[in-house]
């Protein structure tokens, strides 16, 4: 075919045009980095120190330290521009205004947990604030407090108070490896929500650097703002440097137990009674369920195990008791109950040995990372015994064979704290949390989507099962599928709202008057980040 002189031209238009993209990001790049280091204050530690571009050898050791989720440990997933390992507030301070000076996207990383990578991926030209460094954690005994910087983990918190006090504990979840920075900012669960609550219930005070790039506490953000970062997603409203919380009383004995039942000890039946009895029990007593799929003994069919865990606050001779008057169907015996502390009883629920040395607490990252995609459901009414026949013959097909469902009780603290006490907003009338998981360790495209696939059937399966307009989940438990923002440009309230009323239902419309208050140009923004009215509206206009 004749080729005209127009026509070929364009390949070398094409290659042109790209090269003067690439100059101009390298130009907006460098000029970044200038802005970073003429802007610091350097009187203690330089930022040059800190700071990591794709040219650094130790770059993306560094960026892959704490990405928890191999779904973005690969070569195709977007990279930023920029890390910064900041050791003191004035390096954040000089990210925030050099990133808006130079149109550079901030994304903040505390743990690496977000299950969808927004605290560390953006599709435009992005800077990470690694916090890894600023993990400090100062406990008051006398006063029961305790100031927690957002890089520390889970982990590491529960390994200083189990070193400064036997009877201390405090509310949060129970992987170690999760950052306190974006684990408090959502709610933050664990083996205590039924006699206290959320992490986010127990913060009293914070450190936070807003869009002017100030660093402010409870009493200079104003009440407004620090109930939005309480439960509403720390990201949308500045970077959290600090908590400050109250720590909660624990008994020097606490009692776990793990009651293993397969579909032959009538596993089904046995799901479909807890549902009436999980949230009516003793706020002492939490009983949680895992189901999963196994091998069977013999054909090499599969079935799937319920695991229930209890957690109880005292000993042994407490439990039984209760479990036998509320839950008898369960048949908990004794030889299924070990006497352990608070913190070992959390080592139980992360899947350590009971025995094992509190130092695991402070590992960050797994020794294994898996890919994975996980959803979260809150349930209103018991599901009828045919939903969970549904659910375990999704367990069967391949991609089940390596899915967990967490079913976690709600009920006593939680029912007795208000709806708009905080941003999260799933309290009374929750019997349950679902929180499905699929996990897969082959790498491809193609398997991640049959994977992704299965865990959306299932999703869907469930829709007349569990909470019904909005259909609720758990921000802590990030779902892209649920709704996103406009990568690029501004998101419209009512767009943003499909997936804001699922995660803060009533909540949602005061946590965007906060974001219009306090960052009216929507500076801090991600694919699920609180909407300003104002930066929508300016978009209007234009």
């Amino acid at each position: 075919m004749k080729t005209t002189p127009s026509s070929s031209l364009l390949p070398f238009a094409f290659v042109l045009l790209m090269s003067l993209h690439s100059i101009a990001s390298a130009d907006a790049q460098e000029n970044f980095l200038q802005c970073l280091l003429q802007n610091s204050d350097n009187s203690t530690t330089s930022i040059s120190k800190v700071i990591y571009t794709q040219n650094n050898s130790s770059y993306s050791s560094i960026l892959d330290f704490t990405i928890q989720n191999r779904r973005f440990l690969t070569s195709a997933t977007p990279k930023p521009q920029v890390i910064v390992k900041p050791l003191q507030v004035s390096h954040i301070q000089s990210v925030i205004f050099c990133s808006q000076l130079h149109g550079m996207q901030v994304r903040v990383r505390s743990g690496g947990h977000d299950y969808e990578g927004l605290s560390y991926i953006s599709h435009v030209p992005y800077v990470v604030i690694d916090l890894i460094n600023l993990r400090s954690i100062s406990i008051d005994v006398e006063k029961t407090t305790a100031w927690i910087q957002a890089g520390a983990t889970i982990g590491e918190l529960y390994h200083k108070i189990a070193d400064t006090n036997g009877t201390l504990g405090f509310p949060a979840g129970v992987c170690p490896s999760v950052g306190v920075g974006g684990h408090f900012s959502g709610g933050g669960y664990g083996i205590l929500l039924r006699k206290y609550g959320l992490a986010a219930d127990h913060v009293v005070d914070a450190h936070l650097i807003d869009v002017k790039g100030r660093l402010l506490d409870r009493k200079s953000m104003g009440e407004d703002l620090f109930w939005a970062i309480r439960g509403g997603g720390g990201a949308s409203f500045g970077v959290i440097v600090a908590w400050k919380v109250e720590l909660v009383t624990v008994p020097s004995t606490v009692t776990v137990c793990s009651s293993l039942r397969s579909l032959k000890q009538n596993l089904t039946q046995l799901v479909h009674r807890w549902q009436f009895v999980a949230d009516t029990f003793d706020e002492d007593l939490v009983t949680g369920v895992f189901l999963s799929s196994v091998n069977a003994s013999t054909g090499g069919n599969r079935t799937v195990i319920a695991s229930f865990e209890s957690v109880f606050l005292g000993g042994v001779d407490g439990v039984i008791p209760l479990m036998q008057k509320s839950f008898p169907e369960l048949g908990l015996v004794e030889k299924e109950c070990t006497e352990t502390s608070w913190v070992r009883a959390v080592l139980h629920h992360a899947r350590f040995p009971i025995e094992a040395s509190l130092d695991v607490l402070l590992n960050r990252s797994p020794v294994t990372k898996r890919f994975y995609k996980a959803k979260s459901d809150y349930v209103r009414e018991p599901m009828p015994e045919i939903a969970f026949e549904g659910m375990f013959e999704l367990f069967n097909e391949k991609e089940g064979g390596n899915a967990e469902i967490m079913l976690v009780p709600y009920g006593g603290k939680m029912s007795e704290i208000l709806e708009s006490a905080i941003p999260f907003p799933h309290r009374a009338g929750n019997i349950y949390k679902m929180s499905p998981v699929v996990y897969w360790y082959e790498e491809g495209s193609e398997t991640a989507e049959r994977h992704i696939n299965w865990i959306r059937k299932l999703h869907s399966f469930l829709t007349p099962f569990v909470s019904k307009n909005p259909r609720a989940s758990y921000i802590n438990y990030r779902d892209i599928d649920i709704g996103a923002n406009k990568i690029r440009g501004y998101t419209s309230y009512k767009q943003a709202s499909i997936w804001g009323r699922k995660y803060f239902r009533n909540n949602f419309d005061r946590l965007v008057v906060v974001k219009t208050m306090v960052d009216p140009h929507n500076f801090f923004r991600n694919e699920q980040s609180i909407p300003s009215l104002s930066s929508w509206r300016k978009q209007k206009d234009d």
